[in-house]
């Protein structure tokens, strides 16, 4: 796993890539993607410190400025950290993705289509007038940042002004309203306690780039693990039910996961 750090410069670097065992307390950002990749700020890019500006650099800024405040050394920001020209790599990134979320000491939401100006002047929401976009942003919507609200005991959200809204203990009403989630997942109750059809509910309205990655993303929240081949389409419905059907004992039809594909 590799992460980032202030360099001696004052700039942004990786590090080696660190074994499970060897891992430094890390922070880790959650988000969404623009919706052309190229916006993002790639691993080569890091590399060669360039970057800088592209509209992505400014989500790990501030991740790295988060983490540096709350006394963080090292962070994670998905977009910069895997190699995805290195398919091996890739597909141990995503299998692994859930425990690296669970595992961080802070989860940062930085939402960009949420606007938190108009509440104050100095940075300390004190009104409610976000909710409404808060409860409608497309994180909500996505595959992938399901896990990434779950796994994580600790969960912050902020604002497209890089202000703090609340974290998901104190925003779990909230967050149950825009998502159907019970409050107790929420706070951090086991996944184990929601049955295999409540864990399915929760996915069934998210989208993901790849008709595949419906799948991938929720290896995770079920405990599970399958080979990734990208281009099988709906069959990775079909494996995912099966290995869920070994887990639990029950036939599970999922096909219907493939229906939201974006």
């Amino acid at each position: 796993m590799r992460l980032l750090k202030w360099s001696g410069r004052n700039q942004i670097s990786l590090t080696r890539d660190f074994y499970d065992d060897e891992r430094p307390p890390y922070a880790i950002l959650s988000h969404t993607w623009a919706v052309n990749n190229d916006e993002e700020v790639t691993l080569k890019e890091v590399e060669i410190a360039d970057g800088r500006k592209k509209p992505g650099y400014q989500k790990i800024l501030f991740c790295a400025e988060r983490a540096r405040r709350d006394g963080i050394n090292h962070f994670w920001v998905d977009t910069c950290c895997i190699d995805k020209t290195n398919h091996v790599e890739l597909s141990e990134a995503i299998t692994s993705m859930f425990r690296w979320y669970r595992d961080a000491v802070k989860c940062y939401v930085y939402l960009s289509d949420v606007s938190s100006c108009g509440d104050n002047h100095r940075g300390n929401i004190q009104s409610t007038s976000w909710e409404s976009g808060f409860r409608s942003s497309r994180w909500f919507t996505r595959g992938w940042t399901l896990q990434e609200l779950l796994a994580p005991n600790v969960v912050e959200f902020f604002s497209c002004e890089s202000a703090f809204l609340g974290d998901k203990n104190t925003l779990a009403q909230q967050i149950h309203e825009a998502t159907t989630i019970p409050i107790a997942a929420l706070r951090n109750t086991s996944l184990t306690q929601f049955s295999v059809d409540e864990r399915m509910r929760w996915a069934k309205n998210r989208r993901t780039k790849k008709l595949e990655d419906q799948v991938y993303c929720l290896l995770g929240i079920f405990n599970v693990s399958i080979p990734l081949i990208y281009g099988e389409g709906k069959n990775a419905f079909r494996r995912l039910g099966k290995e869920i059907q070994e887990v639990s004992g029950r036939n599970r039809q999922i096909f219907w996961l493939g229906e939201y594909s974006g």
